[in-house]
């Protein structure tokens, strides 16, 4: 048995239990999200989109209004998680999101599935800061990275199950192959979300109320000098605003999130009009996309790694932090070459880049929890979400407006390469940013 094995099980696990159930919900979550997407082809017949301008526009206003809802509720649910904690904070998060899934079954027009999707981000929103938070209540410093990656690569791997079980269900269930039962994989994700739930409800409590945990374990959680040093007053969001690490964190999201949100809502129509995928054929149609997210699964929890290492082999959280957003920025630039090449050097191309993303995501989430102390961590967690999300918001429009100028035009090849181009340049822009607000990310007392 090795040293490292022996204080392993001396010091417990449970904080991985935590970990795993973050994981979980981060999963269910991206399933949620991406029902859209999947079905877009389906919904286009359904929706009765003739005009192929309308097609995208239509599409893209949808995809704003989840991402509209979800920029509000990121700063909702922060305050709502600060204020009654993460445990409930969580459960009311998860109930908005899984009774908003299921509405989608209901919807019959453009509008219809607006308003379903106004109700999903909001629900949604307050996933990342609850997670966040529950993050820096059960974990050292010296491990959140890690522990962010680990749930984070939830979000790949749910974004892997989509294209795989929705498919497969809208067919399977359908009365004939002609008309999809595309409501049953909303009612999916719906149930998922409850079940997921429950278990929450059972098992989790904060390091201080969970009874059985070692008193190596909760000591291990709690050894991090400057936060036990902290004051419990409660923080204000305007006064968070006057930080520079909070408007590093902003400036890191704001620039970055909207490269995701473009991977998740727009690359299947990307496979469908260039490479001519058609969700019809599951196998041809998921396996792109399986590979894609496989490679960002491995990215995300490879990037929290990697920081991680850094840090217990002696460097300071600021060097490795951006050492390492430094690499994943650079990992991301050859996506600009996606428009010369077939069909899998594109799919490897884009999983490289999206794999990037989510260690980079890994780490500027973690970033939040390195600069503040834990009761401002959901509120700064919240902002930079928000940040995101108005910037995919913006992006979702560009897009819509965009790859709907050039499907007319008969040039929508062009537009995308174009919308590449700027996803492969945003992190090094963001980096830039994120250092010249928070050069040395030192500890902001409150």
């Amino acid at each position: 048995m090795t040293k490292s094995t022996t204080m392993t099980e001396r010091l417990g696990r449970y904080r991985w239990v935590v970990c795993a159930l973050l994981f979980f919900a981060t999963t269910i979550n991206y399933m949620d999200r991406q029902v859209i997407s999947i079905l877009k082809p389906v919904l286009e017949t359904e929706l009765h989109w003739s005009n192929p301008q309308s097609i995208e526009r239509e599409y893209s206003y949808i995809v704003m209004a989840f991402t509209l809802a979800y920029a509000f509720g990121v700063l909702l649910f922060g305050w709502i998680i600060d204020k009654v904690g993460t445990k409930i904070g969580y459960a009311v998060s998860v109930v908005i999101w899984g009774l908003s899934s299921m509405s989608h079954a209901l919807a019959r027009s453009s509008i219809g599935f607006g308003i379903a999707r106004v109700g999903l981000g909001l629900g949604e929103s307050g996933n990342f800061p609850a997670a966040i938070k529950t993050v820096a209540e059960w974990f050292p410093k010296r491990e959140r990275a890690l522990a962010t990656g680990i749930f984070n690569s939830g979000a790949n791997v749910g974004a892997l199950l989509a294209p795989v079980v929705i498919p497969w269900a809208i067919y399977a269930f359908a009365a004939d192959s002609k008309h999809p039962f595309w409501q049953i994989g909303f009612m999916i994700t719906g149930v998922l979300d409850f079940t997921w739930l429950a278990f929450w409800l059972a098992i989790y409590q904060k390091p201080s109320e969970k009874k059985g945990l070692s008193r190596a374990e909760f000591d291990y959680i709690h050894s991090d000098i400057e936060e036990q040093q902290a004051t419990k007053e409660k923080i204000r969001w305007g006064t968070l605003l006057t930080y520079r690490q909070t408007w590093a964190v902003f400036s890191g999201k704001f620039l970055t999130d909207c490269v995701w949100w473009f991977y998740l809502f727009w690359l299947p129509s990307y496979l469908k009009d260039k490479y001519h995928v058609d969700i019809k054929n599951i196998a041809k149609f998921a396996l792109p996309l399986i590979i894609i997210y496989s490679m960002t699964t491995v990215g995300s929890v490879g990037g929290g790694w990697l920081s991680s290492r850094f840090i217990k082999s002696g460097w300071s959280v600021n060097r490795a932090r951006k050492t390492a957003m430094f690499a994943f920025a650079v990992a991301v630039l050859p996506i600009t070459a996606v428009k010369y090449v077939s069909l899998w050097p594109a799919v490897l191309l884009v999983g490289v880049a999206a794999a990037a993303h989510q260690a980079w995501s890994a780490n500027i989430f973690t970033t939040a929890s390195d600069m503040f102390p834990k009761k401002a961590v959901g509120s700064v967690t919240g902002i930079g979400a928000m940040a995101g999300a108005v910037g995919g918001l913006l992006f979702q429009w560009l897009t819509g407006m965009m790859l709907a100028a050039y499907k007319v035009s008969g040039d929508i090849q062009t537009g995308y390469s174009i919308l590449f181009a700027m996803c492969a340049t945003a992190y090094l822009a963001a980096l830039l940013l994120f250092h010249i607000f928070a050069p040395k990310m030192s500890q902001v007392r409150l």
